[in-house]
Order: C-alpha cells, then sequence, then structure tokens
C-alpha cells in the first residue's frame, strides 16, 4: 500500500489530501480523504466550513475518475486541495471595519483607477428596466446603467430641473464625484452641488474632473457626514447614495443629514439594508453571510429600510416618508460588474500587485448578489421633505 499526502497552508489552516493506493492483482485503487487542523488559535473561516466549498457529487465524480489512473488520483487531490484552499482564503474577510479604513480603501480604490477604469465616474449599482433584463442585462451599457440610475432616483426624490435649477445641494459619501457633477450639470449653473467623503484622493479626483468638464457649480470637501461643519437648514436638497452601509452611526447620519436640510428641502437616500430580522431571526446562515459583506468592504453593520425609516421618523423633522425596495431593477449590477471585467481585462492585466484584490472583490460581488437574491439584503430607497417651521 502506498500513500501520498498533499499538505497545503492557508491562513493558518492546514489542509491535508492523503491518497492511498492499494495494489491487488488486477488494478490500482486509490482512495482520496481530506482533512483540516488548525495550526493557530485564529478563529475559523466565517462564511463556511469546507464540506460548503465541495459538493459531495463532485468528489464522488472526482474520485470515481481517479480510479482510473494513479497519477489521474495524484492531481484529483491536489486540485481538490487546491479548490478548498481558494476558497478559504476567499471566505475570510480582508477588510474589516476599522475608524480610518472606509478613508484608506477608497483613497486605495481611487488611487489604482481600477474602479473607475470599469465603473465610470459613478461608485454605485445601476438600473436595468424590465425590458432590459429580460432581453439580457449584459446588452445594456454597464455606465449607462448608473446614469440611468441617477435620473431613477432623481424621479423618486421629486428633484426637477425646471423647479430646482437654482437648488443648494449636499451629496453624503460623493466617492470621486460623479453623481455630484451629473447634478450640478443636470441642474444648470445656477445651481451649487458640494460633495462630501472621508477620502482625500476622491476629493482630488472629483475636483480634476470637475474642472475638466468645466463644471465650476460642483466642488468637494473632506468631512465626517457624522459630525457636519454646515449650519443647520443649509441645503435645499440632501442626496446619499450608497453611503449609509459605512456608517458606524446610523442615527447619527440620518440626525445630520436632516439637521442641515432646509424646511420644504427634498432628501432622497439609497442604501444597501438587510433585511428585518425582527419578525423572522436571522439563522447560522444569515449571520455568517452579513459578517463576511460587512467586513470584506470595511461595513460596520446594515440595518433594515423599517429601521431606517423609523430612524428618519425619530427626528420629528420630516414629512412622511416614501420607501421602497429596488433589488429587482439594481440586482443585475452584480454580476454584471465581473462579467466587464472579463470582458475587457485592460484595466487589471498589467497591474499584477492588484490581481488578488480582484479575485477578492470579484467574489465579493458574488455574495452580494446571491445574498440580494435570496432576501438577506434588501436596496433601501427613501424620499421626503422636510416639514416647514409653521406645518
Amino acid at each position: 500500500m502506498r500513500i501520498i499526502t498533499l499538505a497545503v497552508a492557508v491562513n493558518g489552516l492546514v489542509l491535508h489530501a492523503s491518497t492511498t493506493y492499494a495494489f491487488s492483482a488486477k488494478r490500482i485503487i486509490p482512495s482520496i480523504s481530506i482533512a483540516t487542523s488548525a495550526t493557530s488559535s485564529r478563529r475559523p473561516p466565517s462564511s463556511t466550513a469546507l464540506s460548503m466549498g465541495i459538493k459531495s457529487s463532485i468528489l464522488t465524480k472526482a474520485v470515481a475518475k481517479a480510479t482510473e489512473n494513479p497519477i489521474t488520483a495524484a492531481v484529483t487531490g491536489t486540485a481538490i486541495v487546491g479548490t478548498a484552499a481558494v476558497k478559504l482564503v476567499l471566505d475570510r474577510p480582508s477588510r474589516t471595519y476599522s475608524e480610518d479604513s472606509v478613508a484608506r480603501e477608497y483613497d486605495a480604490w481611487t488611487q489604482d483607477g481600477i474602479l473607475e477604469y470599469y465603473w465610470g465616474e459613478h461608485i454605485h449599482l445601476g438600473y436595468y428596466n424590465e425590458e432590459e433584463m429580460a432581453a439580457g442585462y449584459k446588452k445594456k451599457d454597464f455606465i449607462q446603467a448608473k446614469y440611468d440610475f441617477i435620473d431613477e432616483m432623481m424621479k423618486l426624490g421629486g428633484i426637477d430641473p425646471s423647479v430646482d435649477s437654482g437648488a443648494k445641494v449636499l451629496d453624503v459619501g460623493c466617492g470621486f464625484g460623479g453623481t455630484s457633477r451629473y447634478l450640478a450639470d443636470k441642474l444648470g449653473p445656477k445651481a451649487d452641488v458640494t460633495g462630501i467623503t472621508l477620502s482625500p484622493n476622491q476629493v482630488k479626483r472629483g475636483t480634476e474632473l470637475a474642472a475638466e468638464r468645466g463644471l465650476s457649480n460642483a466642488k468637494f470637501t473632506v468631512m465626517n457626514a457624522l459630525e457636519m461643519d454646515f449650519p443647520d437648514n443649509s441645503f435645499d436638497i440632501v442626496w446619499a447614495c450608497e453611503s449609509g452601509e459605512h456608517m458606524p452611526d446610523k442615527a447619527a447620519y440620518i440626525n445630520e443629514m436632516m439637521r442641515v436640510l432646509k424646511p420644504g428641502g427634498k432628501f432622497v437616500m439609497a442604501t444597501w439594508c438587510q433585511r428585518d430580522d425582527r419578525e423572522v431571526p436571522f439563522d447560522k446562515k444569515d449571520k455568517r453571510d452579513l459578517r463576511f459583506l460587512y467586513e470584506e468592504w470595511t461595513h460596520p453593520y446594515f440595518i433594515s429600510i423599517e429601521a431606517y425609516k423609523e430612524l428618519i421618523d425619530a427626528t420629528k423633522l420630516m414629512g412622511p416618508v416614501e420607501t421602497a425596495d429596488w433589488v429587482t431593477p439594481t440586482i443585475a449590477s452584480w454580476r454584471h460588474s465581473v462579467w466587464v471585467g472579463i470582458y475587457d481585462p485592460m484595466g487589471w492585466i498589467f497591474k499584477p500587485t492588484k490581481y488578488v484584490k480582484c479575485v477578492r472583490d470579484a467574489y465579493c460581488l458574488e455574495r452580494m448578489h446571491r445574498a440580494f437574491k435570496r432576501g438577506l439584503m434588501q436596496y433601501g430607497m427613501f424620499a421626503a421633505t422636510k416639514a416647514k417651521k409653521d406645518e
């Protein structure tokens, strides 16, 4: 009998693949076993056990194939270990939230240019209507989907260039300013748009792009959305698109936006939400999946659409709050993001130091897609008008 053992160390775990050959008069019969052992006190992978990553049916077929040849058996064992090792690495979140993690990560994303190459100027999901989904989402221009999202969000918020042409606008969590510049252009030269972000690199890039387009009415500054420097009642429109996810204090986030909005002003927000778990609590898989989504892209935590509405209502400053879940028109964005990188590798292929990061981001995009598809996550939309003092 001959035993070949392959061992791969991955993030503090050792994966063992043992291939045993039993020699008989007629044939060589290999068998394959896999086990893991901890090499440190670090906690196990947060989202799955090894068995969740490798289906038993696949293993059965692999072993059956391996019985044909001992070399095949060794190769199969190595492939299984390699696949398991990669999954264990990807399932361990790499960018957990900390006090400076949001600014640091967005500085890095802006500097490497990969996100801008594929997503254009807009770091948010796109909008796909029913006809576009029926025809196949990959037929739609990925960048155009983001512009369509802004137009739809403007409709939800009641933002109309014919009415709001002189509006003073705040874009909370502006990225490198794609939406800020779009609103500055759409609302016209009399409008004044300010975008705030924690990332100095995003401010620099946003300012450069505004200058290139001759948009002097769009400006950007580094500012904490939880402690804004603006006086009360400063803005006619407060816009927040996919920034709430990174906020460690959701109540302060909402309170500050309501504070700086003028009476009669328009508020519109888009943000990723987890489902409300008060009636149906999260099970172990839900909690594992949420933990991964929190920690891979430096999110402190998510809350539900219902919880956000309660925070807005609690300010006692706003009129009726309209809410919606836009999962259906936005969910295609997750996989579309991956496909554009496959179809056009020029944005990352010459940046080998970013390969691991790109793989991790693609994996997280798929995990996001699955979480939204099964209802664990929701795409929250909110619109309200600040009550006037005499109301």
